[in-house]
């Protein structure tokens, strides 16, 4: 799944003609920080979810799943640092607040075989497919 980001030609523009002149231009982001990335991988049994959460305590991760949606939200926490005498925080670009990633898988899935496993800021989810039932076609009397 790809995102969605707004092109603005006169400002790209205006970065690449201004860009190493005296000083660089510093853009503003105006998304958030942290993202769930998630790279989705499977075989004839399962499908294996890998979602970057960096930052993030396991305990503070949430995993969700109905049929074939799987929904990954997360609350990213930073610590506040005590300000020096004198000091004053000019610019802070760390992300606090809570992020979420949802999509939906070709085939639902068995939800009581799931298996998550978080380490080094990496989400690994081990999800099976459920058993497809079967067709039965019934008998018109």
């Amino acid at each position: 799944m790809a995102n969605v980001t707004r092109w603005d030609p006169l400002e790209d523009s205006f970065d690449d003609l201004v860009k190493g002149f005296f000083l660089r231009p510093m853009r503003f982001e105006q998304q958030d920080p942290v993202r769930v990335k998630v790279d989705v991988k499977e075989d004839p049994t399962s499908y294996v979810v890998l979602a970057e959460i960096p930052g993030v305590k396991k305990e503070d991760i949430q995993v969700s799943i109905d049929g074939n949606q799987v929904a990954i939200s997360a609350e990213v926490k930073r610590q506040q640092k005590e300000e020096k005498q004198g000091e004053k925080n000019l610019r802070s670009e760390r992300y606090y607040g809570r992020v979420y990633r949802s999509f939906a898988l070709a085939q639902d899935v068995d939800q009581e075989k799931a298996q998550a496993k978080y380490e080094n800021g990496v989400l690994e989810l081990r999800l099976p497919k459920k058993a497809a039932a079967s067709t039965r076609t019934l008998t018109i009397q």
